[in-house]
């Protein structure tokens, strides 16, 4: 309500709010019993459905015209106290941002001694506490199982937490650092420096053999030569990756973006960009530290 570009649209809203209220007002003055005579009261309108059924010329009943009177007080009653005449912001000025901002600090007050007491352990201490695990569930449930999936598997372009490839390391101050600051990742487009699509598809052969799979051993071999001088800068001789930089291991049969020989091509000539958001602002490292705790263990659950 407050962020109009101008003030033509606050006034637009108050005329529509106002002169409806008005407008009610007057129709029930027009539908009263005082505006039909005594002589008009009971006759036909002449205005007739199915056949026989005729509408006759009776004022509402007193009960029925009461009861819409109290709900127009009602309604003013209503945009005194609260937005919604324009830019107005009510005797009591109550926002929803200001109602979620209260309930927030309520929460904080009611549950940061609980978050509190789980940042006397570490992460990998804390992934062995039943309960700290129950609380961890549950955050991951509500701030990242829309993008890393209910069961922490990931999808298509979201990493999969319940294995042992990390991007950038899977010990706990990583996660945790990941979580808290988040990550951004890139890979640029290579199609140009490969020479073309020619050069793409054998720079893909030679990764998949990298893989383990079975691929053009000719085209591999022209591939090995590129990958040598284009890529081993940041995925490592024998693709075997970079946590530091996030460049990923292209030796395990693991892919990001999907592992077929369309999909490998598709990442080497046209790049990937990857973005996890920061969650240290609306969580804060009490919060982040179970959460860390609680993703650890996906990965060690086999431990």
């Amino acid at each position: 309500m407050h962020d109009f570009s101008s003030s033509f649209w606050s006034w637009f809203i108050i005329a529509i709010s106002v002169g409806g209220i008005v407008w009610l007002i007057v129709l029930l003055r027009l539908n009263g019993k005082g505006t039909i005579s005594k002589d008009e009261e009971g006759k036909p309108t002449g205005h007739v459905w199915d056949e026989d059924l005729q509408e006759l010329n009776n004022p509402l009943p007193r009960w029925w015209l009461i009861m819409f009177y109290v709900t127009i007080v009602y309604g003013i009653g209503y945009l005194a106290l609260y937005p919604g005449l324009g830019t107005y912001e009510g005797f009591f000025k109550w926002t929803q941002v200001g109602q979620l901002e209260e309930e927030e600090r309520q929460a904080e007050e009611k549950y940061s001694p609980l978050y509190d007491g789980f940042m006397s352990k570490s992460v990998a201490e804390l992934a062995e506490d039943e309960s700290a695990m129950k609380t961890g569930e549950r955050l991951f449930v509500n701030y990242c199982s829309v993008c890393h999936g209910s069961d922490a598997r990931g999808a298509r372009g979201f990493p999969n937490l319940r294995d042992n490839d990390w991007l950038y390391g899977g010990d706990p101050e990583a996660i945790k650092t990941s979580i808290m600051h988040g990550r951004n990742g890139a890979m640029p487009s290579w199609e140009g420096p490969l020479g073309g699509e020619a050069g793409v598809a054998d720079t893909a052969q030679y990764v998949m053999k990298l893989a383990g799979r079975e691929v053009d051993a000719e085209a591999a071999a022209r591939g090995e030569e590129k990958f040598n001088t284009f890529c081993v800068g940041c995925h490592m001789q024998g693709g075997v990756g970079n946590v530091a930089l996030g460049a990923p291991n292209l030796s395990n049969n693991i892919w990001l973006y999907g592992g077929s020989p369309g999909a490998i091509k598709q990442s080497i000539a046209k790049g990937r960009s990857g973005v996890m958001p920061p969650h240290s602002d609306f969580l804060g490292e009490s919060k982040v530290h179970v959460l860390s705790a609680y993703i650890y263990s996906l990965s060690h659950e086999s431990d």
